[in-house]
């Protein structure tokens, strides 16, 4: 995946203008600043990866910080012996201590006893968030442990006032908090669509958590067995995927570092019936998707993807005569829906 990216990244930053083929989809592509951290750290060595999460930090990139542990974390699952190294050299490195917790919570939480084993390692991760300071990255892995480990509202909501404390726009932690709501009161769409609606509205303007309403939507869109919410909150969730295009309008095509919001961004729209903006999106994302949303239901996310990809684009072009979005209010909604394949 390394050498497809550093390969085809800058053939595929001038192919913006139109989809990529295929053949030059890249799953989960690292931006510029993260591939020689893993490139060196699937060769055992830890300094760049020391000197990435170090750069983070002291320029308080509390966004990029975030993304970058969760994804050292997860290239440590199965390649860990540089950051095993990195540990015994310094056991009170900060970021060598962040990407440890994100491991074990990411590990745990995929085990079957994972309540237990969560509510074992909660404690030593909110030590280890205490002791960092101003950075609220490990408090986003300690409200994510606590929410798996069943977590009561008092206990959650102690660890949520620390983070906001440190950064009140972090994007990560609101998505832990929503995700704690959501887990917390199965259907209670309406009050994850305030909470989400409320930090939104409050960020600046191109702050990441502006696209929190969209990953709220993409809950309840995605509930088990309550299809009906889609159409008691129509409106909510056409607004939060309008706020969502606004916010990707800011940033370059064919970039790695919106391409969750635009991949999530274009899940959600097939699922509104939307398939125009939908369109767009998959356009401006260029060759880079995401695991997540598309692996929701599915172990080849590449595949779901590229299924919906060539369904968006069908359903487009068998209407070449109809302008507009696609949004149903302007009569051209399509009927394609990522579940469907």
């Amino acid at each position: 995946m390394l050498r497809a990216f550093l390969r085809t990244a800058a053939r595929a930053r001038s192919r913006a203008s139109r989809l990529v083929p295929d053949d030059d989809v890249l799953l989960d592509a690292p931006d510029d600043r993260l591939a020689p951290a893993l490139v060196a750290a699937a060769h055992g060595e830890h300094a760049p990866v020391a000197a990435l999460l170090a750069g983070t930090r002291a320029h308080a990139e509390w966004e990029h910080r975030d993304r970058y542990a969760t994804r050292l974390a997860a290239f440590a699952r199965s390649r860990a012996e540089w950051l095993e190294n990195w540990r015994a050299t310094a056991p009170d490195d900060p970021d060598a201590r962040l990407v440890g917790a994100r491991l074990t919570v990411d590990r745990y939480g995929d085990s079957p006893d994972r309540t237990a084993l969560l509510r074992e390692v909660t404690p030593a991760v909110t030590a280890a968030a205490q002791a960092a300071g101003a950075d609220p990255v490990p408090w986003r892995t300690a409200l994510d442990a606590a929410r798996g480990a069943g977590a009561g509202h008092a206990e959650f909501e102690r660890l949520w006032a620390q983070a906001v404390r440190r950064s009140p726009h972090h994007y990560g932690c609101h998505v832990a908090a929503l995700e704690y709501l959501a887990a917390a009161s199965p259907g209670a769409h309406r009050e994850c669509l305030d909470f989400a609606e409320r930090a939104a509205q409050d960020a600046p303007e191109d702050a990441l958590v502006r696209a929190l309403p969209l990953r709220a939507a993409f809950t309840c869109l995605t509930a088990n067995g309550d299809g009906g919410a889609t159409g008691v909150h129509r409106s909510r969730l056409d607004a939060a995927a309008d706020r969502a295009i606004a916010l990707s309008a800011v940033h370059p095509e064919a970039d790695p570092w919106p391409a969750e919001l635009r991949n999530l961004l274009a899940y959600v729209l097939v699922r509104l019936e939307r398939p125009r903006d939908a369109a767009e999106q998959l356009r401006l994302t260029g060759p880079y998707v995401t695991s997540f949303p598309w692996d929701r239901d599915t172990d080849d996310p590449l595949g779901r993807f590229l299924h919906v990809r060539a369904d968006v684009r069908a359903r487009v072009a068998s209407a070449p005569g109809r302008t507009g979005s696609g949004h149903p209010r302007s009569g051209h909604g399509g009927h394609v829906r990522p579940g469907d394949h």
